[in-house]
């Protein structure tokens, strides 16, 4: 394709999405939970597409494209038992919710910091959260340079890319924080998923119509259709991948923040539904998008330039491309930007709060937006090192992100839980996995994800009943999610 045709479409895309970012302004936001929170006032449509735009990244079209054209069907069953996953957030939901309204949390390390009684606490696991956010906001960079790289054969570098994608993330995160986020990433998600949508059923059909189009994969690639077919999805595998992908409703705080920012539960449960529509559809298309590269393309070097080559085809309208494209570049900014608004809102509200705790609210949100250009930097430094395989890459980083879930499961039904217990199992087992993935070590096989989170349940647990548990705290903060839960009919 035409680098014209691609500076176009990202031309067009930058001024809608400008002017629907400064049409969200609602006035100068002064706290840091209207800024970063959309003031806990969001609608239950307006929540559904931007969780769906932050949960749905370039990892999908990318990513898991590709993984489908390395591994075949495996793909579909890693991702549907993701899906699955997400009906943690009708557990943990209404309560992350409740304790919000309640507490007037921005931050989950900092819901973490008071549950436990320990800003220590807030400060570790939000640590943690940098060290494993900042690679996989990495990945979404990387997905729009592979993707512009790879439809123009090279006309626009993969860094012009990165460059490209980490401007338009720091611009839309800045005008207006979530409110802006939020509502360019309805539009996002909806462009995302009736483009897609739209393009491979149009490129089913050039291949044959869906008869002819799985009969020729069931004959030409066999081993696409079966687990573990060509060998790639082996079990230890399999279960490496899905783990992190099981627990990333709760485990990734950019989207388990989101669970603040519903005005009411019911808003909250038209989130979720919608979420769970949005994503059984893109699923599907993902995965038969990278089939159809595989028929297409047979020989690609890499999965993760099933999309971009198929894009790039004459299978494929140039315009329909161009519009695919946009949808791409759009989930992948909306998940950047979402990121960032997180880790710099950690950085404010965990962090720089412990060291200068007379700091206002303006200071703190001068501090995060200060903190949100600099995130974006360094996930761009490290999505210049073009590591192959966005789908591995992702889940590798959310892998980190597991060694939280049991302290943050801890916090809503284990009263015994201690701050001790949390460090310990925070720092100690975020530290092994790091060790595991720096090194591409599999312990008996099993990839970091397994061990960071067996080894913090058990740390979490084990520290815990040899040290004092803060009673009162867990009394007031589990007392008041039961009393909530009864009152919202949510039990």
């Amino acid at each position: 394709m035409e680098a014209t045709w691609i500076w176009i479409g990202i031309a067009v895309y930058i001024a809608i999405a400008l002017v629907t970012a400064f049409l969200s302004r609602e006035g100068r936001s002064t706290s840091m939970s209207d800024y970063f929170l959309g003031n806990r006032q969001m609608g239950g449509f307006v929540s559904a597409m931007s969780y769906s735009a932050t949960t749905y990244s370039a990892f999908m079209l990318v990513g898991l494209a590709g993984l489908t054209y390395s591994g075949g069907v495996g793909a579909l069953g890693f991702e549907l038992i993701y899906l699955c996953g997400v009906t943690l957030v009708v557990i943990f939901g209404p309560r992350f919710w409740l304790v919000g309204q309640k507490y007037g949390y921005v931050t989950p390390s900092e819901m973490l910091g008071h549950r436990y009684d320990s800003r220590t606490v807030a400060v570790v696991t939000a640590l943690t959260s940098c060290v494993f956010l900042i690679p996989y906001a990495a990945v979404q960079l990387a997905g729009v340079g592979y993707l512009v790289s790879g439809m123009s054969g090279g006309a626009v570098s993969f860094t012009s890319g990165t460059i490209l994608a980490t401007i338009m993330a720091i611009v839309f995160s800045l005008v207006a924080g979530l409110r802006s986020v939020a509502w360019t990433d309805s539009l996002q998600a909806i462009m995302m998923v009736i483009s897609a949508t739209l393009v491979v059923i149009y490129v089913v059909y050039r291949l044959g119509g869906a008869g002819d189009f799985f009969s020729s994969l069931s004959t030409d690639h066999s081993g696409a259709l079966s687990v573990p077919g060509n060998g790639f999805f082996t079990f230890s595998v399999f279960l490496g991948l899905t783990l992190p992908w099981i627990f990333f409703s709760i485990s990734n705080p950019q989207v388990s923040q989101r669970l603040y920012t519903p005005r009411s539960m019911r808003d909250l449960r038209t989130m979720l539904l919608g979420f769970m529509v949005f994503g059984f559809i893109y699923t599907l298309v993902s995965v038969i998008w990278g089939f159809a590269a595989l028929q297409r393309f047979p020989d690609l070097a890499t999965g993760d330039l099933a999309t971009p080559m198929l894009l790039a085809s004459d299978l494929v309208p140039t315009v329909l491309g161009v519009i695919v494209m946009i949808g791409i570049i759009a989930a992948a900014v909306s998940t950047i930007d979402s990121i960032m608004l997180t880790l710099s809102s950690m950085v404010t509200r965990d962090v720089y709060r412990v060291v200068k705790s007379e700091a206002t609210e303006g200071a703190q949100l001068r501090v995060g937006k200060f903190a949100l250009p600099v995130i974006a930097l360094l996930a761009l430094g490290f999505a210049q090192l073009e590591v192959n395989l966005i789908a591995v890459l992702s889940v590798s980083a959310s892998a980190g992100l597991l060694v939280m879930v049991p302290p943050i499961i801890g916090a809503f039904f284990w009263k015994r839980g201690t701050a001790q217990g949390v460090i310990c199992a925070t720092l100690v087992a975020g530290v092994v996995v790091l060790l595991l993935e720096m090194t591409s070590t599999r312990l008996l096989g099993q990839g970091s994800g397994v061990w960071g989170l067996l080894l913090s349940l058990a740390l979490f647990v084990g520290v815990s009943l040899a040290t004092p548990a803060p009673r009162d705290r867990a009394a007031d903060f589990l007392g008041h999610v039961e009393d909530g839960l009864r009152k919202h009919n949510a039990v």
